[in-house]
């Protein structure tokens, strides 16, 4: 006869899984709240630069209008890795660790390519970041960008090496979904600021 009354075995959660994806993971909670942060940072800095527009009769000041080229690029490079980074979640979800791999390294390709133009985009801004208020919030802008484009590169560079070549729970594949996710937050928020650096200053 079990000494285990009704009442303990209901509260037992030994059987429970230790991994969720989605809004179940406290994963996910944590890159929510930390992608919120972030994102009334990316805000704060675009009303910034809209509040300096608004107070000059010629935006940019002292400094040519940034070409647009290099800065489309990466808006073509960022959209286009949505598609890796989503096939790799899907994979991350069904433990498909092959699949993993794969589109994980193809993001990478595709998030190394972004960082490399973005120095291209940085050189063609004609303005240095100490000229005047234009060429501060502009390089802030950008760097501000940057810094989590950079960051996501090497974060997601550890978690392939981690699924390539180390110890694997589902904790692990919890971490790949968690991680695409937030790079769509690094896809979407360039977009505002590509338009208001690129094509505010085109609008009379």
């Amino acid at each position: 006869m079990s000494d285990v009354t009704p009442a303990a075995a209901a509260l037992d959660v030994g059987m429970l899984p230790t991994y969720a994806f989605g809004h179940r993971s406290v994963m996910w909670w944590a890159t929510m709240c930390m992608i919120a942060i972030e994102g009334m940072a990316f805000a704060l800095a675009i009303t910034s630069t809209l509040y300096l527009k608004g107070r000059v009769p010629h935006w940019p000041v002292g400094a040519p209008v940034p070409g647009l080229w290099w800065g489309s690029v990466n808006v073509a490079i960022l959209v286009a890795s949505v598609w890796p980074n989503l096939k790799a979640r899907k994979a991350a979800e069904r433990f498909d660790l092959q699949g993993v791999r794969l589109w994980m390294a193809v993001a990478l390709v595709f998030a190394l390519a972004f960082n490399i133009v973005r120095f291209l985009e940085f050189s063609q801004l004609e303005v240095r970041w100490d000229t005047n208020a234009y060429g501060s919030v502009t390089w802030f802008l950008l760097g501000l960008h940057t810094t989590h484009v950079l960051t996501d590169f090497l974060d997601s560079s550890v978690l392939a090496g981690v699924m390539f070549f180390g110890r694997l729970d589902e904790n692990r594949f919890v971490d790949v979904s968690e991680n695409a996710m937030y790079w769509n937050f690094v896809v979407v928020s360039w977009l505002p600021i590509y338009a208001v650096i690129y094509l505010a200053p085109r609008i009379v």
